[in-house]
């Protein structure tokens, strides 16, 4: 019901996308010719790291008039990537009334933080700090590396790209082993988790249902054939993917609703779902399956297509753990990644599956009577409420045109089946199949650009919004991926992330993938991500690394990563 209620505010209240203009910070302005002379961060802060004997000293010298936030010190030790305790014991400081984070402990003139409990073999040491002036400029985090050799008491401060390629982990062929496994079980559970979906949801649960009544079968071989639905659709899809990507093309996963007229067919596909849900038109007689065509027959046929048509739906959604499972895929070879995405179908229909195995699940459902009827209907809003969303969606990626071509095909599908219920069969078909191609080649025909233009990211403006000493949020979306619309409603685009973002000086950028663009496909890749939302924060400090987001998001996550 939840996932419904957010699917019907973010169609009515329109895209979240316009709320970057809010997320800008204020423009500064100076007056006169008083303006004060900042010291470069380089000559305004000073460090020096030494050994003394087991320990290590990291002494701090602040110009006059220039002071660090005790708080913001973060120093990391790792070996091979892997992060290391240590121990750290600071100076008391000076409290402060501080414009950028209120009272809070700073030093003036400098401090010596002592390092203990040390690696007693060679590691790796990260050192990021931040300090103001009084005069009004606060810097932006700075971040230093060190190669620390305990044996031999050295220290040698290195470049970022030294200490990220210091830092890449040794993995060795049974870390891989478990990687992998660890990998499928993301992926069982992203599938799992697809369930839950508002598209996906209708589908399930009419399918239980069905068990209920089932007499061609046991529900154990119904829920197994369903199964068998869903992991090849899965694995045909993946199959696909790997093939064009294989042939050169940089695309995705989600790559086919960049192209209108498969959001079309789906639009129209859902459309004639939620017309079947109501009551409108029956295939066959009494049954309480759900589907178009094969579906809808009774017998394994209907629960083997039933799974794909699960599939389809389940297209525009991305669930958590499954971004890390198709990230993984993306960089492996093909047998590895198909087997990746046959566990995200096989997560999918595991609920249906362990129901079938275990029949006292089935026998506490209630009997089928009336309520099954008033909950087939209730099913058909959410189905109706995507469909509206995905003509939008259309608008969105080909202009009014597109829009009004799925909307008139929804009405001639709407004339083809009043035909069916009048019957008139082989002219309600006639018209809906013919209305489906037509809708098709036309929205094909339709120039590319709408409101979503492509080909408009521009990764450098990162670099550059950074070197300006601006942190960066990127996010990665699109106008199909509801789990982008639902972070963007419930996060993103509300007043106290906004708020945050103007505080800490946060630009927010968006990279819209609703139509092809290949720099954002091969950011992506970089990422190891095959798939949105894609979440990055920057930090102004070019030497520091940026932190991936999870593709949940909340407000707590969001907030506590612009504190680090």
């Amino acid at each position: 019901m939840k996932q419904f209620l957010l699917l019907v505010l973010f169609v009515l209240g329109g895209t979240a996308h316009a709320a970057s203009d809010f997320f800008a910070p204020p423009a500064t302005s100076s007056f006169g010719n008083d303006t004060p002379q900042f010291l470069p961060v380089e000559e305004a802060y000073q460090s020096i790291l030494q050994w003394h004997d087991d320990r290590m000293t990291l002494t701090w010298n602040a110009a006059e008039a220039y002071y660090l936030y005790k708080e913001r010190f973060a120093l990391k030790a790792s070996v091979n990537g892997k992060p290391q305790p240590i121990s750290t014991q600071f100076e008391t400081g000076k409290l402060k009334q501080d414009p950028f984070f209120g009272e809070t402990e700073v030093y003036y003139h400098g401090t010596t933080i002592t390092l203990s409990d040390l690696p007693d073999i060679p590691f790796t040491l990260s050192v990021t700090s931040q300090g103001c002036a009084d005069a009004g400029l606060c810097y932006p985090p700075q971040t230093q590396h060190y190669r620390i050799d305990p044996l031999q008491h050295t220290v040698n401060e290195i470049s970022a790209t030294d200490f990220l390629s210091s830092n890449k982990p040794v993995i060795n062929a049974n870390d891989d082993h478990q990687a992998l496994w660890l990998v499928l079980i993301f992926a069982a559970l992203g599938g799992a988790i697809l369930n839950l979906m508002p598209c996906v949801f209708p589908v399930l649960g009419l399918k239980v249902l069905s068990f209920t009544n089932a007499h061609n079968g046991s529900p154990l071989k119904h829920g197994l054939v369903y199964s068998v639905g869903v992991v090849a659709s899965f694995i045909a899809v993946a199959g696909l993917l790997i093939s064009l990507q294989q042939a050169g093309q940089a695309i995705g996963w989600g790559f086919q609703l960049q192209t209108p007229w498969f959001v079309t067919l789906l639009a129209c596909l859902f459309f004639v779902l939620s017309l079947n849900l109501l009551g409108l038109f029956e295939i066959g007689g009494s049954w309480t399956d759900i589907g178009g065509g094969l579906s809808r027959k009774k017998g394994y046929t209907g629960s083997f297509f039933t799974g794909v048509l699960a599939t389809v739906v389940a297209s525009p959604c991305t669930a958590p753990f499954m971004g890390t499972a198709v990230g993984f895929a993306a960089s492996q070879s093909p047998p590895v990644a198909l087997l990746v995405f046959g566990f995200i179908g096989l997560g999918m229909a595991l609920p249906v599956l362990l129901l079938t195995l275990f029949p006292a699940g089935l026998q506490r459902l209630p009997k089928s009577g009336s309520w099954m009827i008033s909950l087939r209907q209730f099913l058909a809003f959410p189905l109706l409420a995507t469909a509206i969303w995905l003509a939008w969606v259309i608008g969105r990626q080909t202009g009014a045109n597109g829009m009004a071509l799925t909307l008139l095909a929804w009405l001639f599908i709407g004339f083809g089946l009043w035909l069916h219920s009048k019957g008139n069969k082989v002219s309600a078909w006639l018209i809906v199949a013919l209305t489906f191609v037509l809708a098709i080649v036309k929205i094909n025909q339709l120039p590319l650009g709408g409101e979503t233009p492509s080909g408009h990211f521009d990764r450098s403006e990162i670099q550059t919004l950074r070197a300006s000493g601006k942190n960066v949020f990127l996010d990665v979306t699109a106008d199909w991926c509801i789990t982008c619309a639902a972070n963007e409603a419930l996060v993103l685009n509300t007043s106290a992330i906004r708020d945050a973002f103007t505080q800490h000086n946060v630009q927010y950028v968006i990279a819209d993938w609703t139509n092809y663009d290949p720099a954002i496909t091969q950011l992506l890749t970089d990422y190891k991500r095959n798939g949105i939302p894609l979440y990055i924060y920057y930090p102004a400090d070019l030497n520091a690394p940026e932190i991936m987001l999870p593709q949940i998001l909340s407000k707590d996550v969001v907030i506590e990563i612009l504190n680090r």
